[in-house]
């Protein structure tokens, strides 16, 4: 592992230990050359997954355009940045654990509304509105009203 201040290739492990409720493996290294320390996260490597989207093209998943639009969704909620991550995680690992190459981007957003709904309604909302392309207020209004009677 390259030591991220120097660049040197000589680095040693001083503590491993499990991290993301035993999903990862957080590491504290130290760099042999400059002797500054530095924390790397191990994970298992996921199958390639493609996403495919309402056009039927298929491009490969990305972690980031969840995160983007769930960040979207909570902004200026009181949620924070951890959460937002650990709720990037449950669903990423949901996409996992079906163990498909190929997965619509439909499963993929309501997956995250479902995931929203529990955690922030206003995010919830936002997000839907988006995702489901609500052309007007009384769209929103039904969906707010749906979201009241649960």
């Amino acid at each position: 592992m390259k030591c991220p201040f120097c660049g040197a290739d000589d680095t040693r492990v001083i503590d491993s230990r499990p991290a993301d409720e035993n999903t990862a493996i957080r590491r504290r290294r130290e760099c042999e050359s400059c002797h500054k320390r530095f924390t790397t996260y191990e994970k298992v490597e996921a199958l390639p997954l493609l996403v495919i989207k309402k056009d039927n093209n298929r491009e490969p998943y990305d972690r980031s355009k969840i995160e983007a639009g769930i960040i979207r969704s909570c902004h200026k909620r009181p949620i924070s940045a951890e959460k937002i991550s650990s709720l990037v995680d449950e669903i990423e690992a949901e996409l996992f654990k079906r163990e498909e190459k190929e997965i619509p981007t439909m499963v993929i957003g309501e997956l995250v509304m479902e995931k929203l709904r529990k955690l922030d309604p206003v995010a919830y909302v936002r997000f839907a509105s988006v995702y489901r392309e609500f052309k007007d207020v009384n769209t929103f209004m039904e969906e707010i009203q749906q979201l009241m009677k649960n």
